[in-house]
């Protein structure tokens, strides 16, 4: 390493389905957060690390800003707004328009206040023509000071090569913070957690995946099966992980429609995240899931907090 690398911290802000999981995705080259067409998808500050021969970025996913309507709300929006005074630079995600609206102008009004370099990245650029990209970027240009306007495709991953070398330009001189090989520092019961709650989001409908969330009460490793040679040598084949979840949601309606006719949605949701966990974990993944009430859970500080929803440090 040389007395020119780079390091540093780099939020990624924006409203709700603006595409933040999926860009940060894109850039690390592997997926840690989860993805959804709903709103709130991302709940906790998610951390993971690009590196290469000239710098080592951190991302810090944060969830969409948007109007609490509960404590789980006002949790959120505490961790998104909290990261913006701790990170080298703010990279901020609007969607290819013209329109600056309320969530907009609330976001523009808190990055006026905080002194940290920022980057407008205008993505989902594959959803339209070149010349509505380039009359967003005339709109949001003068509403902030940018260090610069980078527009994107997360999904397509078009740009984003620019997008990388414009971060690497802006982040100051110094070594990694991790090791080469580290991609995030989510323990892994909290990264399945989120793959249960992922596919509860996509196949659920209206209201319900926001009033669930995921506790992992057991992840156990046990070797699948032993085999010797003559000599006495053991030989081991790909582990078993078994892990039990609980799905808490806040209505007893809401438990039917979560287990379905007959467990029918449950089993699907179940089998959907047991092969991204496996896809995640290299190993054999057996999985049970319950589900549980625990009524108006997003207002009690308790259960937020027994949930995994606690204000993260750097």
């Amino acid at each position: 390493m040389t007395d020119k690398y780079r390091s540093g911290f780099v939020a990624i802000i924006g409203r709700p389905n603006v595409g933040k999981s999926t860009l940060m995705n894109r850039l690390i080259g592997q997926k840690i957060a989860i993805t959804s067409s709903k709103a709130q998808t991302t709940r906790n500050r998610i951390q993971t690390v690009y590196t290469d021969e000239e710098a080592q970025i951190v991302f810090l996913d944060t969830p969409g800003i948007n109007k609490a309507k509960n404590k789980l709300g006002e949790y959120m929006m505490n961790v998104a707004y909290g990261t913006l005074t701790e990170v080298d630079i703010i990279m901020w995600l609007v969607e290819p328009t013209t329109f600056i609206g309320a969530g907009e102008r609330q976001i523009i009004e808190t990055l006026g206040k905080v002194k940290t370099p920022k980057i407008l990245v205008i993505n989902k650029t594959d959803t339209v023509e070149e010349k509505k990209i380039f009359d967003a970027i005339e709109s949001y240009k003068d509403v902030c000071a940018f260090e610069a306007i980078v527009p994107v495709s997360a999904l397509k991953g078009k740009n984003t090569d620019e997008l990388v070398k414009t971060l690497k330009s802006l982040l100051p001189y110094g070594p990694q913070f991790y090791d080469e090989d580290t991609v995030t520092d989510q323990p892994e019961r909290q990264i399945v957690a989120e793959l249960i709650r992922e596919q509860a989001l996509r196949q659920l409908d209206k209201e319900i995946p926001h009033g669930i969330a995921v506790v992992i009460d057991s992840m156990k490793e046990r070797i699948r099966s032993r085999s010797g040679d003559n000599n006495g040598v053991q030989s081991e084949s790909r582990n078993i992980i078994d892990i039990d979840a609980t799905i808490i949601c806040e209505r007893d309606s809401h438990k039917g429609i979560i287990i379905g006719k007959q467990g029918k949605m449950l089993k699907s949701i179940g089998t959907k995240a047991r092969i991204s966990m496996e896809n995640l974990l290299d190993a054999k993944v057996n999985l049970k899931l319950w589900v549980k009430v625990k009524k108006d859970w997003r207002d009690s500080e308790i259960l937020l907090k027994n949930y995994g929803y606690r204000e993260n440090e750097r």
